[in-house]
């Protein structure tokens, strides 16, 4: 599918191929994208809710599009710097919004690629300020940054992972990615032996059974 946008574009591109096109320079978004990116995104998000256990978690459409706009710029910037260092918190702005399962979920339709994108900066140039902003836009989505070595070592993992559909999502991915530093955590990884059960060397045979007394570690 193919527009005369640029902004409509990378994101079909991204999640249809998963490959990216640069652009001679960065377009501001109109309305009319936002509005067209969030029907899309909307559409996406309820074909891949058909794998959750509830269907009680809906699109939110605004978070879904926050996060499109940043993986948007995140991507052009890769090439295009031009102008854009006093603009910097205007193109990749924070997460103003309410953290919940279904933010979580909509910003992932996009955020799932920024670890890409970071990398391939980080290869550019290590310095680079954007690397550290987008590190920050991951955090509190964490499950669209698994796989990439956040610092993740403050958070609660009972607490975290209490609602089964995220839990299960989380874990999976987990398994996709063989995050191996995210599937020792005590809590996860006694999840993840539980699920597995006598499948284990199946899904994953290199992966260590921790045997923790402290259970209760955060990381």
């Amino acid at each position: 599918m193919e527009t005369k946008s640029p902004f409509l574009d990378t994101l079909f591109l991204l999640r249809k191929d998963e490959c990216i096109t640069i652009f001679t320079d960065i377009q501001e978004i109109t309305k009319k994208e936002e509005q067209d990116a969030g029907d899309y995104l909307e559409s996406e998000f309820e074909k891949e809710k058909l794998e959750f256990l509830s269907d009680t978690t809906g699109c939110n459409r605004e978070t879904a599009v926050w996060a499109a706009k940043v993986l948007y710029h995140s991507v052009q910037m890769h090439l295009i710097r031009k102008g854009t260092g006093k603009d910097l918190n205007k193109l990749i702005p924070a997460f103003k919004g309410i953290r919940d399962i279904s933010s979580i979920l909509s910003a992932d339709l996009s955020l799932r690629f920024l670890p890409q994108i970071i990398e391939v900066l980080t290869i550019a140039d290590p310095e680079d300020v954007l690397v550290k902003m987008l590190e920050e836009i991951l955090l509190p989505f964490h499950y669209s940054g698994i796989g990439y070595d956040l610092d993740l070592e403050k958070i609660n993992w009972e607490e975290e992972l209490k609602d089964k559909t995220y839990r299960k999502l989380y874990l999976e991915r987990i398994v996709e990615k063989k995050a191996y530093k995210l599937a020792e955590i005590p809590y996860i990884n006694q999840l993840l032996i539980a699920e597995f059960g006598l499948y284990k060397d199946i899904f994953w045979r290199e992966l260590k059974t921790i045997n923790n007394e402290d259970n209760d570690s955060k990381y």
